[in-house]
């Protein structure tokens, strides 16, 4: 019985250890399923983009390239 426990529990973390990596490894937003800010009336109220989608991925974009430089920084030191 004790051993039962255990592998569900093991197989149980290996399977959320297995979304985390294709989460990390897909380097999308998470995303909500239920639309976000824009089901609730919110998405104006949004205090990166005010609503607009476009401006938002060029942000995520500014965002990304700024991190990518700083890895590159951060490698370049050793």
């Amino acid at each position: 019985m004790f051993m039962t426990i255990v592998a569900a529990v093991v197989f149980i973390g290996l399977l959320f250890a297995g979304m985390a990596v294709g989460v990390i490894l897909s380097n999308k937003p998470v995303k909500g399923s239920c639309g976000g800010l824009a089901s609730l009336g919110m998405k104006q109220d949004c205090e990166i983009c005010g609503g607009n989608d476009d401006e938002c991925e060029e942000n995520a974009r500014k965002v990304n390239s700024e991190k990518a430089a700083a890895l590159g920084k951060d490698v370049m030191k050793m």
